[in-house]
């Protein structure tokens, strides 16, 4: 046994640690390689000693919650993946504020929010993330975004030590934080909701569902939208404009329903959805000037099939409008 996986199984447990865990189970692309180390602590002690490993043996970490914006390579990741699981899937309410753990899945705060009759977070309740997540990129849908709710956060640091970020230090603008900037793991954060009515609240979480279901490629797995939304135009628009709606690498394609999803049709690897995206980011720039950059992480080595590019369709129809 070699001496991290040692001091990984006294950090957090033997039942706690595996090895050469395959990814694809735990993001939603559902495809991924192998992490070398896969950890799920159950606490905040065993969190900071398994972060104490890491460092100790220079191997680097990555703080997993619910994979929703994740790709994980091919050829794996080599270090460290750290699971925010069951220990931080809790909130508790006081009024109109709720504290919550990185864990807890947004649909199910969400609902909780709803049976207390509090309003804020039915935008929210569509985004297939966790808190934590959430917090990482300032989460948001249909005008909604994570700081219009954040008061504060509890985050552990590169050391293992924890601290409280207020809502101004953590720094939240258009999908981006100081988390990673800092190489903070959230751990809890207290959140600020108002009162409303109840019936209102479910009819607006429905709606919210319905408009999801009706325009976004729910049936694949996906990581939500591919790509951030560059200043002026909508992601979407300029992908289907540049003709490539439906365009595939392997099983990896833009979605025919909305363009500025990218999903896995089956049996797509992780290099086959970079190929595409990096496609993409290449025709939109030849035709549009236009840069776009992904909102999904990519982590670990990927190998790329040479013989699936450029094969974008000619444009054809009529553009629609949309993001």
């Amino acid at each position: 046994m070699d001496r991290l996986l040692e001091e990984l199984i006294l950090a957090a447990g033997r039942e706690n640690v595996k090895t050469k865990e395959p990814m694809g189970p735990h993001v939603t692309f559902r495809a991924g390689g192998t992490a070398d180390y896969f950890v799920t602590p159950d606490g905040e002690t065993a969190l900071s000693a398994v972060v104490r490993a890491c460092n100790a043996s220079q191997v680097p970490y990555y703080v997993l919650g619910n994979g929703s914006n994740l790709l994980v390579g091919d050829l794996g990741y080599h270090g460290v993946i750290i699971r925010m699981g069951e220990p931080w899937a809790f909130c508790q309410f006081q009024g109109n504020t709720v504290r919550a753990g990185a864990g807890i899945l947004l649909s199910k705060l969400a609902r909780e929010a709803y049976r207390r009759s509090l309003t804020g977070l039915e935008a929210a309740g569509g985004i297939p993330g966790s808190l934590g997540g959430a917090l990482v990129m300032n989460a948001g849908a249909y005008g909604f975004e994570m700081k219009d709710v954040v008061l504060r956060a509890r985050v552990m640091d590169r050391e293992g030590e924890v601290k409280e970020l207020s809502l101004e230090e953590l720094k939240l603008g258009y999908r981006r934080s100081c988390i990673p900037e800092m190489g903070y793991t959230v751990l809890e954060a207290e959140l600020s909701l108002s009162p409303g009515n109840q019936e209102e609240i479910l009819a607006k979480m429905e709606e919210l569902s319905a408009r999801r279901k009706e325009k976004q490629p729910l049936e694949y797995p996906s990581a939500g939208s591919t790509f951030k939304r560059p200043e002026g135009y909508f992601a979407g628009k300029l992908i289907q404009d540049a003709g490539l709606r439906g365009y595939r690498v392997g099983d990896a394609q833009v979605s025919e329903k909305h363009c500025g999803f990218v999903i896995n049709r089956g049996q797509a690897t992780p290099g086959e959805i970079l190929r595409l995206c990096r496609d993409v980011q290449r025709r939109v720039k030849e035709q549009f000037g236009v840069s776009m950059e992904l909102e999904v992480r990519t982590l670990g080595e990927f190998s790329l099939p040479e013989e699936e590019t450029d094969r974008a369709p000619e444009p054809s129809g009529t553009p629609e409008n949309g993001g």
